[in-house]
């Protein structure tokens, strides 16, 4: 959908751990005693996204098939679920194999209340600033996935590292027609560490992750929630 002509150099890493064996009180125990002097950054709050693929799901293959490059798009904002939502933000999620960087756009705002559906987000479309050629490849595009985690953020004394706990996973169907909302999957039994840093960093990244007792592995939200509304 999107070619990206920016450098490696540009992406940074964004490396991931699913935990079941902790708790969230444990975990932030385990980031806050790390030796790189972890402190955190923002104020908790919630993530809300409303994904976007293709007809025949295109972001989701690609991400199951590990193609190296390739774009996820979401509308991202924070807060309330339902409701008026007055800042939200399209985000394009670009990949070149464990490396990734976002582009970031101003939407108009919206309500998400019962009886939204792929109209409303064409609308916000148009009444966008967006740049014409990514309009055009948003035309092809619909709502696929409805999401929302507890989000808390963390970073080194330095800046080099930075790590979000995410927690309390809901997913909610959501297809072209008009959404209730009733189709809700919990997930409170994984939490997702992300760990952050630019390509300089990599050289010395196994030793801030491997302070932690869990594995780095592969995980995709996006791909959870599908699935988790599929079965």
């Amino acid at each position: 959908m999107y070619k990206d002509n920016k450098q490696s150099k540009d992406y940074r890493y964004e490396r991931k751990i699913v935990v079941t064996s902790f708790n969230e009180q444990e975990i932030e125990l385990f980031v806050k005693q790390h030796p790189a002097l972890l402190s955190q950054k923002f104020p908790l709050r919630f993530v809300n996204n409303i994904y976007l693929d293709s007809i025949n799901f295109i972001n989701y293959y690609d991400n199951i098939d590990g193609v190296m490059d390739r774009c996820k798009v979401r509308i991202r904002w924070y807060g309330d679920l339902f409701g008026r939502i007055e800042k939200p933000i399209l985000e394009l999620k670009l990949k070149k194999g464990l490396m990734g960087r976002k582009q970031l756009f101003s939407l108009q705002p919206f309500t998400l209340n019962k009886g939204f559906n792929v109209n409303n987000v064409i609308r916000v479309v148009e009444k966008s600033n967006l740049p014409p050629m990514l309009i055009n490849n948003l035309a092809d595009l619909s709502p696929t996935l409805l999401n929302r985690y507890k989000r808390k953020y963390f970073e080194t004394y330095d800046g080099k590292y930075r790590l979000t706990i995410d927690s309390e996973m809901n997913y909610y169907q959501i297809d072209h027609y008009n959404n209730m909302f009733l189709n809700c999957i919990k997930d409170y039994d994984h939490i997702v560490l992300e760990i952050k840093y630019s390509n300089k960093e990599d050289v010395d990244a196994h030793y801030f992750s491997n302070y932690f007792p869990f594995r780095i592995t592969k995980n995709s939200k996006y791909i959870n929630g599908i699935e988790s509304l599929m079965d």
